[in-house]
């Protein structure tokens, strides 16, 4: 048996799509701001928020990103030389080096997000729990087909 599926032109389907994009740029917008406000690109802010999550290789830092690792060795590099993050061994493999934010860039990292505008910082506020629910189980059923 042949399950249906919405086609994907529907108005309905280009509505949420569209919905999507505008959540997707406000957020990248106020992003780009409050990195600006630390003389940081976004790039180097995006960095800098996974790091200071957990140390990783620059590989899997790419892979998060999704752009070229030799990209993230000059963000890293650019990061370095201002004193936000440094290179250290991998305890687990001694061959890898891991990148982890300083004190300094841990630092920087909470004030990037203590500075998102409210749009970006709290877009979900209005929701319910069960809707803040619902609409993560659909986010992941999305991301996961």
């Amino acid at each position: 048996m042949a399950t249906s599926r919405t086609p994907r032109t529907d108005p309905l389907t280009l509505e949420v799509v569209e919905l999507i994009g505008s959540v997707v740029n406000r957020y990248h917008d106020e992003y780009e701001r409050a990195a600006s406000k630390h003389a940081l690109t976004g790039a180097q802010a995006r960095v800098l928020g996974l790091l200071s999550l957990e140390p990783m290789p620059m590989r899997r830092i790419a892979q998060q990103l999704k752009c070229e690792p030799s990209n993230v060795t000059g963000i890293v590099d650019r990061l370095e030389s201002r004193g936000l993050v440094e290179r250290r061994p991998d305890p687990a493999d001694r061959r890898v080096k891991l990148a982890a934010p300083t004190e300094e860039g841990a630092r920087t990292a909470r004030e990037l997000r203590d500075g998102l505008d409210d749009f970006a910082r709290e877009p979900l506020g209005s929701l319910s729990r069960e809707q803040r629910v619902s609409l993560r189980d659909l986010l992941k059923q999305m991301l996961e087909a």
